[in-house]
């Protein structure tokens, strides 16, 4: 094996590791902070449970009910019940499926100790765990097939198993799964296995309705990569020869609209399935528990006897669209309120990542990004780092959400929405702690041979070669000595990852 494919697998096992350690150790903290913290009464959803608690469920619900608060009310909600009450639609089916399946078939063996409820919960603490060291092993590929740069490739890895996000994606939520679907489509589109990659960003949209932009990327690699055929396919005729690249234009709108046709479907049939049920609805045995509660919170039931919803009478009739303005009031500069600035400076430290991002790419590249990386790449271009030709289309992705995300959404979910959907974040973060932290330029934090034979022949309890295995565990070790620059991103990252712990866990307003 050579040396570059020993590097390539330690540092593989050092990110299964570190996730691994991150998620056993997010879902001790939540258990601890949760039993510690008194619950806020919050104005959320909270279905009551209609099931007998069984022997295991009292333990289960102590261990893991800080999972289950907001947004995860719902998820654990659709997986149990289906999708019953109208708002229910903005959150979308593969998650609660895949909550079902486990609780369902997965956990069969415990239902006799466990209720539905016991077994989703644990199902979530499971699942989400799996999906993301799977998530960190995808990213880990994409990175180091992007950046050409292992180092930065490790470094940015090691920052997402710290991701400020990271209640998220412990919790409830759908953020895990969407990630692992995301990095490993990507990764996939820059091998060109691209169909593969058309499949696995369909089940992204299926989780979240952002991965719905995901199919640009399909588009623009595809175009990218057809003038490229056309250029080389031209200069080995001896010129310029139009009729290549009208012939690669042809492919390109034949195949792009089938590959951002396969992205949307599962969204176009989640919004059918919407329609149907509110605005054809059927008569259903609902139970009377869960009528009084709809009754007393104003939520809207499939019923055959009530007036038709208003949205079934729209042109496009989008009932996802509909629930975001009317139960989120999610619209443009809607949040631009005077209360809002605390959220806003919640939402400042990713959003300052992602406007830096942003203007180093732009700054080291302006040419190139003037003629939206579609021009001739050059022979003198740097080929490896984060400014790279290869990563244009993700800095306009990144770009896109942010922007987006501050003047279209409820900005707080702005650290989670980035967070989950583009690697971006990471990516900076890393390269800045290359440009401003001396220690990163050594080479021994980066050579796996020598820190195995430093593990060899040192004594069992000097753990030293653990921290060069670990860059970023190295650097929190050695916190006094590293930069402002480096505290700054070190400090947002851990900092927002256990605080999001303490508060979300207790019903308190998080990101």
């Amino acid at each position: 094996m050579s040396p570059s494919n020993t590097c390539i697998n330690e540092d593989v096992w050092t990110v299964v590791r570190f996730a691994t350690f991150t998620r056993l150790l997010s879902l001790f903290l939540q258990a601890v902070l949760n039993a510690v913290i008194p619950d806020h009464v919050a104005d959320a959803f909270s279905p009551p449970q209609t099931e007998t608690p069984l022997l295991l469920d009292p333990i289960i619900e102590t261990l893991f009910a800080g999972l289950c608060h907001w947004d995860a009310e719902h998820f654990l909600f659709i997986a149990e019940r289906g999708y019953l009450y109208e708002h229910n639609f903005a959150f979308f089916p593969l998650f609660p499926l895949i909550l079902r399946f486990l609780a369902a078939i997965v956990l069969w063996p415990l239902c006799g100790f466990l209720t539905m409820h016991g077994r989703l919960l644990l199902a979530v603490a499971i699942g989400n765990s799996i999906l993301f060291v799977l998530s960190a092993m995808a990213l880990y590929r994409l990175s180091h097939l992007v950046l050409q740069d292992r180092k930065l490739a490790l470094v940015s890895v090691l920052m997402y198993c710290l991701t400020p996000a990271n209640v998220f994606m412990v919790a409830g939520y759908s953020e895990t799964l969407f990630a692992a679907l995301t990095f490993a489509s990507l990764w996939l589109l820059e091998t060109r296995f691209t169909l593969g990659a058309c499949l696995l960003f369909g089940f992204a949209t299926g989780t979240r309705a952002n991965g719905l932009v995901n199919a640009g990327f399909l588009l623009y690699l595809s175009l990218q990569w057809g003038l490229t055929r056309a250029r080389a396919l031209g200069k080995g005729a001896g010129g310029i020869q139009y009729h290549h690249y009208i012939w690669e234009l042809i492919r390109f709108v034949l195949t792009g609209a089938f590959y951002a046709a396969l992205v949307a479907l599962p969204f176009c049939l989640f919004q059918f399935y919407g329609y149907q049920t509110f605005c054809h609805p059927v008569s259903t045995q609902v139970p009377l528990v869960l009528l009084n509660l709809a009754r007393d919170k104003g939520y809207h039931v499939a019923d055959a006897a009530s007036p038709t919803p208003s949205w079934c009478q729209w042109r496009i009739p989008v009932l996802y669209s509909y629930i975001q303005d009317v139960y989120w009031d999610v619209g443009f500069l809607r949040y631009f309120q005077w209360k809002q600035i605390p959220n806003f400076i919640l939402a400042l430290p990713v959003a300052t990542l992602g406007f830096i991002a942003l203007y180093i790419y732009v700054k080291a590249n302006p040419a190139f990004c003037m003629y939206l990386g579609l021009g001739d790449k050059g022979e003198d271009r740097k080929m490896h780092g984060f400014c790279n030709p290869r990563v244009f289309v993700y800095i306009v992705h990144s770009s896109v959400l942010l922007l987006f995300g501050i003047f279209c959404m409820h900005v707080q979910v702005l650290t989670r929405f980035l967070a989950s959907s583009s690697p971006v974040l990471y990516w900076i973060s890393a390269h800045l702690l290359f440009q401003y932290e001396p220690v990163m330029q050594d080479e021994k934090l980066f050579r796996p041979d020598q820190i195995k034979q430093q593990k060899d022949h040192k004594p069992a309890l000097n753990f030293a070669w653990m921290w060069r295995n670990n860059q970023v565990v190295y650097l929190l070790m050695h916190w006094k000595t590293c930069t402002v620059y480096t505290r700054f991103i070190l400090g947002y990252f851990v900092s927002y990852w256990f605080l999001g712990l303490a508060l979300h866990c207790n019903f308190l307003p998080w990101t």
